[in-house]
């Protein structure tokens, strides 16, 4: 079944306010020149890509630097087969705004070629759209490039309903998208990239173990690090890594030992620890004291347990 695209003028009507109707023109010159607009939009011309600036909502995370490099060989060697889709800049005279196409873009501003595009009059509503819908048909956007672009577009006021078309996905899997994209600082996801082959779930739990701002202290200074390289699929492996490590809790040192004397001479020790107190007597050195206290060990404990009530009483 074909989709529809935002220059379709079924979407175009239905998701977007009516523009103000043009002034009247007659005669001759307005149908000429209503005839001659009609012609341009539907034209693809050559644009210097200098003339270019950027517009909508970033919907990619990063370049992949082999994949510009062979998009670029491609248009070296075959020139550009698909044309860009631009607007007339909303503020610039002369000047243009991307609605997609950025990759080509770029890789005709490096190559120095001009940028084969179509214009088309839109409003950033029917921009938003129409860069959505290309990417959606392109199917190329990882799960978290779909996920931010969602959240940029909330951020700029846009409400379910435009989102879920923009993306051609229905409302529970845009608040699925939200859910995630909205858990990330662009910048954060900047430095990792689109991670192609990265899904929902492991991005949920990135998102849950960020939640402890210890946490998320730990795995930003660790992506200022040399460490912190590799793919986009690769760097997102080791913030996660990083993020779910239990940290090791540091070691108390065992209790020492106190050695109790009598005449000057060692006869026992004493340890405290977090289970009690453990007195021991070595038998290699106890001359027999050891039995001794073993066998009058109940008495012992008894008279030692009816001073410390005493002393309880006198405190």
């Amino acid at each position: 079944m074909a989709r529809k695209g935002i220059l379709s003028s079924d979407i175009t009507k239905a998701e977007r306010p009516a523009p103000a109707p043009a002034p009247a023109r007659r005669g001759a010159v307005g149908a000429l020149q209503s005839s001659l607009t009609k012609l341009q939009e539907g034209a693809v011309q050559e644009i210097d890509p200098n003339l270019v600036d950027d517009a909508g909502v970033e919907d990619r995370l990063g370049v992949d630097p082999t994949a510009q490099t062979q998009l670029k060989e491609s248009l070296s060697t075959y020139g550009q087969q698909v044309p860009v889709l631009l607007r007339p800049h909303s503020s610039k005279q002369g000047r243009y705004e991307i609605v997609y196409g950025r990759r080509r873009l770029r890789a005709l501003r490096d190559l120095g070629l001009p940028v084969k595009a179509m214009i088309r009059q839109l409003d950033d509503h029917a921009l938003i759209m129409a860069q959505g819908q290309e990417n959606t048909a392109r199917q190329d956007l990882s799960f978290i490039e779909k996920a931010s672009f969602a959240a940029q577009l909330q951020d700029g006021g846009y409400d379910r309903q435009t989102i879920a078309a923009a993306l051609s996905l229905d409302l529970p899997m845009v608040s699925r998208l939200l859910k995630i994209g909205t858990a990330f600082d662009l910048e954060f996801l900047r430095q990792i990239g689109s991670a192609p082959s990265i899904g929902r779930d492991r991005w949920f739990d990135l998102a849950k173990a960020l939640e402890s701002d210890s946490v998320k202290a730990r795995v930003l200074a660790f992506m200022k690090t040399p460490d912190f390289k590799g793919s986009s699929d690769a760097r997102f492996d080791l913030v996660l890594a990083r993020a779910v490590q239990k940290q090791d809790k540091p070691k108390k040192s065992p209790p020492k030992a106190r050695t109790l004397r009598a005449g000057g001479k060692a006869v026992a020790d004493i340890k405290t620890g977090p289970r009690g107190v453990t007195l021991t007597i070595q038998a290699r050195t106890a001359e027999g004291f050891d039995q001794w206290v073993n066998t009058h060990a109940d008495s012992l404990i008894q008279e030692l347990h009816d001073r410390f009530k005493e002393s309880a009483t006198e405190d």
